[in-house]
Parts: structure tokens; C-alpha cells; sequence
């Protein structure tokens, strides 16, 4: 089923945050029916760096080859603002469709970008996104690759300014509106009022984040088809990796987090060992 045909289902698509193969593929067995891969998950395990928009195209794009590597679970790629103008766009819609996207998210923020939960951002004008917009759907070589428009206007410009900035980007095509850091459930129910007739419409939970948090039922309820967790996943495991290290340096041995790790054969038996080494055995001389 594409991404265009589960949006326009009864209940809300969840889509927890990845940022490598091995992510996406717990996340798919997990269950998952779509993955969101965050710029700001890749700047965190990556480079260790906030989201301030360092992480590059190209970076973002080898990512997405190789999630899709793994898992054939649709992908929604954060693509930040097209890093650069409506050609680049162009550009980055072409090389992440070819990579394995089923969905790219294009903001509306300034270079350089940052996350839509910091302060300090500053917007293009709403002529320049929408022909971001448009620009994107040109280059697009399937029509079930979804376009998904983001505007970071409430901090900046307020939130009727934020709306008006989302009619614009249904009216240039966008396939689904992303009003970020909503800031009440006010907010929320006022966008979905506004919006939902025109466009399937995505929120963002992070914790601690400017958006109150919600479960995926509530969000439904509210009216809201897609909710991503773009960077729980990375949360838990720099919480993991921290305790993990200490304990390591204060023990000198694994033993003491064994009940909360992985062994050898745990792990090649989650990532598919036997199965790969029989597929390789099946190309071989005797075969």
C-alpha cells in the first residue's frame, strides 16, 4: 500500500524516527508500518552535533540507501530545506527518490536551518517555499512520492501567519501539511479545523519539545493522519550508551549490563546472520 492510499485510512500512521539500517530494521520488526528519517537524528549519531543544519544532501542521501538496503518499510526523509534553492530541491527530490524515499519533507526555514523546537529561526518569504514546492513535484519521477510541506512560522511570525503559509503550500501542491511546534491543543484542533479538508496533516511529538505531548490515539482523534517521533529512538540509546559506558569504566567488564545487551548470537540472529551467510552459501560452487 503507498504512503498516498494508508494516509487517507481511518486511523493515524505512526511513524517512529530512524537513522541507520540497524534502526530501521528493529523498527520494522517491530512492527512499524512507516519509518521517518530525521536530519537531526543523523546530525546526533552521526557527527555528534545538534540539529543546526550540518548534515549535508548527499549524507542524507546515503542514509536512505542504506535503510532501504535493509528494509522495504516506506521511508519519510527529512530533506530541511532542499539545502539551497528550487533547483537544488530539484536535485534532492531526484537523488532521494532514486535512493528509496516514499516521502520528502521540505521547510520552510532559512539557511542554516535548525530544529523546529529551538528558537531563533528565521523564514524564506512564502513565494520562495512554494516554489520549492512546485519545483519538487516537477522532479519527482512517481506520483505516490509524497511531498510534504513544513512551516516553522509559529515561533517566527505567529500562528494564523503559520496557517496562511500552510494554505499557500496546499495551493502549490503539497500532498501533506506540517504545521511544526503547534503549541496547545488549541492550536492543534484550530490547524486540523483549517487544514484537514485540504491536506492529510502530520505532527510532531519530541519530548520536551514546544508540542504538547499526545498519544497516537489522541492525535487521531484531534483529526491528524501522520505522526512522527523523528528522534525518541536516538534519546533512548544516547540514555543507553551513557549508562552502558559507565558502567563499563567502572567495572571493567560487560557483565554487569549483560541483562540489557545484546549477545554475539542475540545480535547476528537480529540482524539476519544465517540467513545472509546461507544466501551467500547458495551462489557458491557446490550450488
Amino acid at each position: 500500500m503507498s504512503l498516498r492510499t494508508r494516509l487517507k485510512g481511518p486511523s493515524i500512521l505512526v511513524a517512529p524516527g530512524v537513522y541507520d539500517g540497524l534502526s530501521a530494521r528493529i523498527a520494522t520488526q517491530s512492527g512499524a508500518e512507516a519509518l521517518y528519517l530525521s536530519g537531526a537524528s543523523l546530525a546526533y549519531t552521526r557527527f555528534g552535533s545538534p540539529d543546526l543544519g550540518l548534515v549535508g544532501m548527499s549524507e542524507v542521501a546515503d542514509a536512505i540507501a542504506a535503510i532501504r538496503d535493509r528494509v522495504a518499510t516506506p521511508l519519510i526523509v527529512d530533506a530541511d530545506t532542499g539545502f539551497g534553492n528550487a533547483l537544488n530541491v530539484q536535485r534532492t527530490m531526484r537523488r532521494f527518490e532514486r535512493a528509496g524515499a516514499n516521502a520528502i519533507q521540505l521547510e520552510d526555514q532559512t539557511l542554516p536551518k535548525r530544529c523546529g523546537h529551538l528558537d531563533g529561526k528565521t523564514l524564506v518569504p512564502t513565494g520562495e517555499m512554494t516554489g520549492k514546492i512546485r519545483a519538487a513535484l516537477d522532479a519527482r519521477a512517481d506520483d505516490a512520492t509524497l511531498v510534504i510541506a513544513r512551516t516553522d512560522a509559529i515561533a517566527v511570525e505567529g500562528f494564523d501567519a503559520a496557517l496562511a503559509r500552510a494554505h499557500a503550500y496546499a495551493e502549490a501542491g503539497a500532498d501533506v501539511l506540517f504545521v511544526e511546534a503547534l503549541r496547545d491543543q488549541d492550536q492543534m484542533r484550530r490547524a486540523v479545523a483549517e487544514l484537514g479538508p485540504r491536506c492529510p496533516l502530520m505532527v510532531n511529538m519530541v519530548e520536551g519539545g514546544k508540542t504538547p505531548a499526545a498519544d497516537a490515539a489522541e492525535l487521531q482523534a484531534l483529526g491528524f493522519s501522520l505522526v512522527i517521533f523523528p528522534g525518541g529512538a536516538v534519546r533512548a540509546v544516547a540514555r543507553t550508551l551513557q549508562d552502558y559506558y559507565a558502567s563499563l569504566a567502572a567495572h571493567g567488564s560487560n557483565a554487569p549490563f549483560s541483562g540489557r545487551m545484546f549477545d554475539f548470537a542475540g545480535l547476528n540472529g537480529l540482524l539476519g546472520t544465517p540467513e545472509i551467510l546461507a544466501l551467500g552459501d547458495s551462489y557458491g560452487d557446490d550450488a
